[in-house]
């Protein structure tokens, strides 16, 4: 049964054999795309400052021609979006014939090995991590130094950390701080094998999803393998999790697991449970703090098994700050890196992008400031509008916690939107962060509407990043090359395979409608 009033969906019938055929093709065209990527990111990825396939006979060519190593990258983009497109008629809610469980975990792996050895793409955080870890590594403080004062301008790892960060500390947990110095221990300042030890973290994040995204989803009434779909095999995952090696899929894997453990202990109401998945959401704050925000739901569902009365809710809020402030006190204590990183939260709002909406409102009360011959006050407004958005942040985000509380909303539904509205308000906003929304709502949500928009949004969000993870200053037509020969290579591979890819072009009588 749902903890929240849904039933567990039933097993669909299986996909007969014209379907069959289809999910072959489908998974079949991913796989070429994943592929694709991996080798395109030999001169199309980021690359470090000094890459070991320099002068190495046919995988460096590709870094000597990084219009058409983009273009490749670009054409296994659109082959991977196009094909998780596809895929999804055949998890649509409401759908006679649903693709198994074991199809969707086959069809997850053919996408993500080839992924595993790619060089980073989207971004160049990864190089941030291994700089981090080695200060810690070197029994220094990260959240005091930077890379250039702790390491030296000169050294290795330094020079693959972009130029805003090299003198910025860590702004990550204690928790993903600890796993890093170990990473450093055993790889040194080796930045190949430092960027895949950290891609196996990630991946151990992502294999925490895959564990409890299907759970929870029949916890609340979703097809378990609609959520794998649009959690775990969402092609912002696959590019910024596996490609880009970024530690949001650590925490939101451990805040995922500690959810459906703290779920187990509802029904019967069992206390061992829910502290143990609190602790594990508490891990996962450690690593990036808006995991914490799953307490907070947490305790609005054992409130209401309590009896849901305001009573309950204030005794299960108490109890949530003990474990969460202990957890807290545990971590930085045992990993020894104290509590400084609560200074250095706020380091990430040093970038000003446009991506953030109220960063964006500043920059337009500023610029009309100026118009009006008010001024310059650019900082100041910045500084106000991001102030405004965070306030506006947590009145949604208590809003939604009440609204859970008295049964309007289902709890994963508030966290997702919860998340989501912390983090586009929030003074920075990278593409990834859509994830920290996309996946506990995948958990809870059928509607059609927001299937619709959680595909078209990732889709898109999913092609126009840039593969290089940073500017193209003096040779920004490198882009437009790239991006023109992966959509004629694109329309050619499609022309070509017309023949057996076009039954997707056309309704389906079994009720997935069009792709």
């Amino acid at each position: 049964m749902s903890t929240n009033g849904g039933a567990i969906t039933p097993e669909s019938d299986l996909l007969n054999g014209r379907e069959r055929r289809q999910l072959d093709i489908v998974r079949r065209w991913g796989t070429i795309g994943a592929l694709l990527l991996t080798v395109g990111s030999l001169g199309g990825g980021a690359a470090p400052i000094y890459s070991p396939l320099y002068g190495v006979p046919v995988l460096g060519l590709f870094s000597r021609m990084p219009s058409v190593a983009m273009g490749v990258v670009w054409t296994g983009i659109f082959m991977i979006v196009s094909a998780w497109l596809a895929l999804g008629r055949f998890v649509k809610p409401g759908r006679p014939r649903l693709i198994s469980r074991g199809q969707m975990d086959r069809t997850l792996l053919m996408w993500t090995v080839p992924l595993v050895f790619c060089v980073p793409m989207f971004s160049r955080d990864v190089y941030s991590y291994l700089a981090q870890s080695e200060i810690a590594a070197r029994g220094l403080d990260p959240y005091e130094l930077g890379p250039a004062n702790a390491l030296g301008v000169d050294h290795v790892l330094t020079r693959g950390v972009p130029n805003i960060w090299r003198e910025t500390p860590a702004p990550y947990g204690p928790l993903f701080l600890a796993f890093g110095r170990l990473t450093a221990m055993l790889t040194g300042d080796h930045v190949v094998s430092g960027v895949f030890v950290h891609r196996l973290l990630v991946l151990v994040g992502l294999g925490m999803i895959v564990w409890a995204l299907p759970r929870l989803a029949a916890r609340f009434g979703v097809p378990p393998v609609g959520a794998l779909w649009l959690g775990a095999l969402n092609p912002l995952v696959l590019f910024h999790i596996v490609i880009g090696v970024h530690n949001d899929g650590l925490a939101l894997g451990l805040m995922l697991v500690g959810l459906e453990l703290a779920m187990r202990g509802l029904e019967p109401l069992k206390w061992t449970w829910i502290t143990l998945g609190a602790g594990v959401i508490v891990c996962g704050a450690m690593v990036k703090i808006p995991a914490m925000a799953a307490l907070g739901f947490l305790g609005v569902l054992v409130a209401r098994k309590l009896g849901g009365q305001l009573k309950h809710l204030a005794a299960v809020a108490g109890i949530m700050a003990v474990i969460a402030a202990a957890g807290v006190v545990v971590i930085c204590l045992g990993t020894g890196f104290g509590f400084g990183w609560v200074e250095t939260l706020n380091v990430a709002s040093t970038v000003k992008s446009w991506m953030s909406p109220p960063t964006a409102l500043g920059f337009l009360g500023a610029g009309t400031g100026i118009l009006l011959g008010l001024g310059n006050h650019t900082e100041a407004m910045i500084s106000l509008t991001r102030l405004l958005g965070q306030a506006v942040s947590v009145v949604i985000t208590v809003g939604l916690l009440w609204r859970s509380f008295k049964g309007r909303i289902k709890a994963m539904n508030g966290l997702g939107a919860a998340l989501g509205a912390i983090l586009v308000l929030g003074p920075v906003l990278q593409p990834w962060y859509v994830l920290w929304a996309a996946i506990p709502l995948a958990t809870a949500v059928v509607g059609p509407k927001f299937r619709m928009f959680a595909m078209v949004t990732s889709a898109i969000i999913a092609i126009i990043l840039p593969p290089t993870g940073s500017a193209f200053d003096g040779r920004a037509y490198t882009v437009p090359q790239a991006v023109a020969g992966a959509v004629i290579t694109f329309a050619i591979c499609v022309l070509i395979a017309r023949k057996r890819v076009g039954p997707f072009l056309r309704s389906d009588p079994a009720g997935g409608g069009q792709v």
